[in-house]
């Protein structure tokens, strides 16, 4: 199965995108850069929320940073995940931010294969707070094939 057929069998939203302030995906040369997507859950991870939730919330912003990329590139096929960037809103003590993001890197291994092109570079940090109070924010980076 390609990772097209994938996506729209694990029911991935992959409908046109209305233009808003920022480029959501851009094309440089042949890379498809994303901007930071958030999660729709919101709150403090270590405090309101656990990983488990975490996990859910970056999964969640993988799948619409996959929703932009297709809609910048037309499929979600001929590409290879480079790098994600994922952001934790973190209480000062919770040290899990890789568990979280893992949440995004999963669906892409799903997707492109873990030892294949979906095998990316990562970092996940913690942050004191991101956009509207949104407990994750992911970025990515794919190379065109």
């Amino acid at each position: 199965m390609t990772p097209q057929e994938k996506a729209i069998s694990l029911e991935i939203d992959l409908s046109p995108l209305t233009p808003g302030y920022l480029n959501l995906c851009i094309r440089s040369g042949n890379q498809l850069i994303t901007s930071g997507h958030v999660s729709d859950l919101k709150g403090v991870l270590g405090k309101s929320l656990n990983v488990e939730d975490g996990y859910a919330a970056a999964k969640n912003c993988c799948e619409k940073i996959l929703r932009s990329v297709h809609n910048a590139h037309g499929t979600l096929n001929g590409l290879k995940c480079i790098k994600l960037l994922g952001c934790v809103y973190s209480a000062p003590d919770f040290t899990d931010q890789h568990l979280v993001i893992n949440g995004a890197s999963d669906l892409i291994h799903e997707l492109y294969g873990k030892d294949g092109d979906g095998y990316h570079a990562r970092s996940a940090l913690g942050f004191a707070a991101l956009p509207t109070g949104a407990a994750v924010e992911v970025e990515a980076i794919f190379e065109i094939l």
